[in-house]
């Protein structure tokens, strides 16, 4: 059941005319009708900054304009449509999704990758642990080498000191892996030690593969977890043990060059794969069960989320700035 209809309702809303920088994003106003079926609106009381947004925008994955911007929030639950049965209006709620869209007061969207957000998380937690913590989900659960990940194992983290980053340190630990963070200077990598890496490499200072090699005793490790693309992926095949596992998740320093697949058998025989999240959460069930697990790591304190920057939705173009030029570490929220 739908509420009451409210058809003059507008939000203000970050789009975009055509793909470029920062500068590309404005603030408009936009009609917010009912939801359809299978379909909700939202008010949101936080909405969260990711690396993705600055892909969408930037051009690196193309979208037919105008485009509106975004890909994660928390906020009320104001309207159910027809078909809907896991929310209800009032509930508290949070979201990783497709389509973007996120960077806005209200919205209309699908249903079935919203989710009830436990009472004992914030709006602003909600809204910053959603995309990058079912990413670490997926990844330190999900993506795993051939012969599995068992306490003790080495794993290779890049970009340890950023939102997903911070998260998969804390969740490694629990899980008793050892995991090596690489960061771009000796304050995040003291974060990432801080939140629970067993080792750091400060990748400006030092030769990171060599690095892992000497951590592992010259073997290896089992897998790499790399965000940051075009900069360390040939240089990360060489930190991998045999029948080892590279998987990419991210472009930040620019798209993988196409490479030989014969060097991966040169290397060691190893595995390589592409991950999106929107591939694990491409159904309710597979997106309630990863949430669940995500919720029960915070909540019992495994994993603390840290939002270090708050932007109000009027500045996201120095939100984007300061996330391209590597300014920020952990999470970033925008206010609406």
């Amino acid at each position: 059941m739908t509420d009451r209809p409210q058809l003059s309702q507008t939000s203000p809303t970050i789009r975009i005319e055509q793909q470029g920088g920062p500068e590309m994003m404005r603030l408009v106003e936009l009609p917010v009708g009912d939801p359809g079926p299978g379909e909700i609106r939202i008010r949101h009381h936080a909405c969260g900054l990711n690396f993705i947004d600055v892909y969408q925008r930037s051009g690196v994955y193309p979208f037919t304009m105008p485009l509106s911007l975004g890909m994660e929030a928390a906020g009320v639950i104001e309207a159910v449509g027809e078909g809907v049965t896991h929310l209800r209006v009032g509930d508290r709620a949070a979201y990783a999704s497709n389509p973007p869209g996120a960077y806005c007061t209200l919205r209309v969207m699908p249903a079935k990758t919203v989710v009830r957000l436990p009472d004992a998380i914030s709006f602003e937690t909600g809204a910053a642990m959603m995309l990058k913590g079912l990413t670490a989900q997926y990844l330190l659960r999900k993506t795993l080498p051939v012969e599995g990940l068992q306490p003790g194992d080495f794993v290779l983290f890049h970009a340890a000191a950023g939102g997903v980053g911070l998260i998969a340190c804390q969740w490694a630990k629990a899980l008793g892996l050892q995991l090596i963070g690489t960061a771009g200077s000796d304050e995040k990598c003291a974060l990432a030690k801080a939140n629970g890496a067993a080792f750091t490499i400060n990748y400006r200072s030092e030769d990171f593969a060599a690095r892992v090699k000497e951590i592992t005793g010259g073997k290896g490790v089992k897998v790499v977890y790399d965000s940051v693309g075009k900069d360390t992926f040939e240089k990360s095949l060489d930190c991998l043990r045999p029948f080892g596992l590279m998987a990419s998740f991210g472009n930040a320093s620019g798209v993988v060059p196409p490479f030989a697949p014969g060097i991966l058998g040169a290397k060691g025989s190893l595995y390589v794969t592409r991950q999106t999240l929107f591939t694990h959460i491409a159904t309710r069930e597979a997106t309630q069960a990863m949430a669940d697990e995500l919720f029960a790591a915070v909540t019992s304190g495994q994993v603390k989320i840290h939002i270090e920057q708050r932007y109000a939705l009027a500045d996201v173009a120095q939100a984007h700035r300061d996330l391209e030029a590597r300014k920020t570490t952990g999470c970033s929220v925008l206010i609406p």
